[in-house]
């Protein structure tokens, strides 16, 4: 099973047990109605929330460290001017 699968397969068993619990068709143990009702409607933001966060601390640490890595800094350089040299053939201004 690959990892696209795997994620899907429990993205959809969570999706599913969270409808349960927020149609209160199952209940959630250890916890109490009331608390349940304010908790539960929430939590999708809170994960839209939490998924946004990680993915901006993702990209300002990679490109914190991106000096780290000469051998991508040193292709990358070389695929903008390959890619500057293309435009400047195609009688695009680029500078």
């Amino acid at each position: 099973m690959t990892r696209a699968h795997r994620l899907g397969a429990l993205s959809a068993l969570f999706t599913v047990l969270y409808s349960l619990a927020l149609f209160q068709y199952l209940s959630v143990p250890l916890l109490d109605e009331s608390v349940v009702q304010q908790i539960l409607p929430v939590i999708p933001w809170w994960l839209l929330v939490s998924f946004g966060s990680y993915s901006l601390w993702s990209l300002g640490w990679g490109l914190f460290t991106f000096r780290d890595c000469p051998e991508a800094y040193t292709e990358l350089l070389g695929e903008i001017s390959q890619a500057k040299n293309d435009l400047r053939a195609r009688g695009v201004s680029v500078d």
